[in-house]
C-alpha cells in the first residue's frame, strides 16, 4: 500500500539525493524545509554543499511541473510541496523550534486525510516529539550500516583438521576445509570474505593457532608477520592483522579500514608503517604521509581562523604529535630527557614534508597520488565525505580510515550512519580493501586504562 513520507531538512542535508530513495510512494516537503535549505545554501563545508545540491534537484523537478500540485519522480514516486496546514492545532504547551512545529502540523493534517503518513528525519528529538503526538516517525536508513554487533570486523576464527593445520603455512588451505561450530557443537560451513583475516585452530588441539588471510581463493599465511616497521612489533592478534593490512602495498591494498576503541594503537601503528615506508626502504613507497582528522565544529570554520593552514589545524594534531614522540625516540627511559631535541626531531619530519597535515575540506576534490593518507577519527565523516575521499585516491596512494564508531561528535551521525561504518560495509569483500576491527582486549594503554575500560 502506498505511503506518504514527510521529509524534514536534516534528511536532505545528509543525503541530497534522498528524494530518489522512497520507491513509488508519495513524498511531501513542508515549505519550512525549503526555507531552511535557502538559509543554509551559503553555509561553508558539507552542509552548504548538500543544501545547494538539494536545491538544484528541486529546481530540476520544478521545471517539469507544479511542485504544489506534485511532480513525478524517476523511480515512480510523487513529490509535492505543502504550504498549508498553518492552522492545524498542536498542544499549546508543546515546545519546539518553529519550523519543527510546522513540519509536525503538516504531518497532523495529512494523517487526518490519509492513514499511512510517516515523518522521516535524522533529528532524534523531532522523532520523539512526533511520537508524543502519536505520529509515526523513522530515521532515514538508506545509508545505514547494521547495528554495531553485526558489523563486519574483517576477521574470524575457524577450525581446520590437524593435518592441514600442520601443513600450513607451507601449503595454503581451501575455504571448504575450514569450519565453525554452532551452539550445539555441530560443524557449520564458513562464508569467508575476500581479504578477511583468519585465526586458524587445529580441531584436535584447539589451543594451537595460526594466522592467515583469505585472498579470495585460499587461506594464505601473513606476508609481513615477522616484520618490525620502524622498530615496532605486534603485541596481539589484532595488531598482526593491522600490520599486514598497512604494510601490503598500495597496488594490492589501496584502502585499509580500521575500527577500534582508543588505545588499540590504530594511529600509532599507522604512523609507524608510514615512516617505515618512507625512511626504511631502499625505494620509498610513498612521497609523504598526509594526515587529516575530521572535526564537526572545526571543518566548517577553518576559513575564519587566523594563520596559515598549518597553524589553523595545529590544535587537531596533538594526538598525532603524541604518537610521533613515542616513535621517533623509542627509549622509554630517556625519551623526555631532552624535550627540545625530541621536538626538533618531529619538526624535522614536517619541515622535510615527510609528514604533513591538511583540513578535510582541502583534501576533498583533489586527486592525491603516491601518498600514505591517514584519516584519523573517521567516524565523524558522513557517508558522502567518506565516498569523496576514497574516490579521490590517485595512483600509488594508500588510504587508511581509522576510528571508533562508538565515539561520534557529529549530532547527525550515529554508529550506523557514520562514514566509517558505511565505508566498511560497502567495501566489504572488495579485493582492494583490507579491514580489521580491534577488540577492547587488544587495548595497549596503561594497566589503569585497561582496567577502567573493563569496569566503567
Amino acid at each position: 500500500m502506498e505511503k506518504t513520507y514527510v521529509l524534514d531538512t536534516s534528511v536532505l542535508l545528509q543525503t541530497p539525493y534522498a528524494l530518489e530513495a522512497f520507491e513509488d510512494n508519495q513524498i511531501v516537503l513542508p515549505i519550512a524545509v525549503l526555507e531552511e535549505l535557502d538559509a543554509l545554501k551559503g553555509a561553508e563545508g558539507e552542509q552548504g554543499t548538500n543544501a545547494r545540491q538539494a536545491i538544484r534537484r528541486l529546481e530540476a523537478l520544478r521545471a517539469q511541473g507544479n511542485l504544489l500540485s506534485g511532480v513525478p519522480l524517476p523511480n515512480g514516486g510523487w513529490l509535492r510541496v505543502e504550504t498549508n496546514c498553518v492552522d492545524v492545532p498542536l498542544p499549546t504547551e508543546f515546545p519546539g523550534y518553529p519550523n519543527h512545529r510546522r513540519i509536525l502540523q503538516v504531518c497532523q493534517a495529512l494523517r487526518a486525510s490519509q492513514s499511512r503518513v510517516v515523518l522521516v528525519t535524522k533529528n532524534i528529538l523531532l522523532r520523539i516529539k512526533a511520537q508524543i503526538l502519536g505520529l509515526p516517525a523513522e530515521d532515514f536508513t538508506s545509508e545505514q550500516a547494521p547495528v554495531s554487533a553485526d558489523q563486519y570486523t574483517g576477521r574470524c576464527q575457524v577450525f581446520v583438521s590437524e593435518k592441514k593445520f600442520e601443513a600450513f603455512p607451507k601449503k595454503a588451505i581451501d575455504p571448504e576445509d575450514v569450519y565453525q561450530t554452532d551452539e550445539l557443537g555441530e560443524k557449520k560451513p564458513v562464508d569467508l570474505v575476500c581479504n578477511q583475516f583468519v585465526i586458524l585452530r587445529a580441531d584436535q588441539s584447539s589451543k594451537k593457532t595460526q594466522l592467515g588471510r583469505f585472498d579470495g581463493k585460499k587461506i594464505v599465511p601473513l606476508a609481513y608477520k615477522k616484520k618490525k616497521p620502524y622498530g615496532i612489533s605486534p603485541r596481539n592478534v589484532g595488531q598482526y592483522f593491522l600490520q599486514e593490512a598497512l604494510m601490503t602495498g598500495a597496488e594490492e591494498a589501496p584502502l585499509v579500514i580500521v575500527k577500534g576503541m582508543a588505545g588499540t594503537a590504530k594511529t600509532f601503528y599507522s604512523l609507524a608503517v608510514g615512516l617505515h615506508a618512507l625512511l626504511e626502504t631502499e625505494t620509498p613507497a610513498y612521497r609523504r604521509i598526509l594526515i587529516s582528522r575530521p572535526n564537526v565544529h572545526f571543518d566548517d570554520d577553518i576559513g575564519f581562523l587566523p594563520g596559515d593552514e598549518g597553524e589553523k589545524i595545529a590544535p587537531l594534531l596533538r594526538p598525532v604529535i603524541d604518537n610521533l614522540e613515542l616513535l621517533v625516540d623509542q627509549n622509554e627511559d630517556e625519551r623526555f630527557a631532552d624535550e627540545r631535541s625530541l621536538s626538533g626531531k618531529i619538526e624535522e619530519l614536517f619541515a622535510r614534508d615527510l609528514i604533513s597535515a591538511q583540513a578535510l575540506n582541502f583534501i576533498r576534490g583533489r586527486s592525491v597520488t603516491k601518498t600514505y593518507l591517514i584519516i584519523d577519527e573517521a567516524q565523524n565523516l558522513t557517508p558522502k565525505q567518506a565516498k569523496g575521499i576514497i574516490t579521490r585516491a590517485g595512483m600509488g596512494t594508500k588510504i587508511i580510515l581509522l576510528g571508533d564508531p562508538n565515539q561520534i561528535d557529529n549530532p547527525l551521525l550515529d554508529e550506523r550512519t557514520n562514514g566509517l561504518s558505511y565505508a566498511a560495509e560497502t567495501m566489504k569483500g572488495s579485493p582492494l580493501c583490507f579491514q580489521v576491527t580491534l577488540s577492547a582486549e587488544e587495548c595497549e594503554r596503561s594497566a589503569l586504562a585497561t582496567d577502567a575500560v573493563q569496569r566503567m
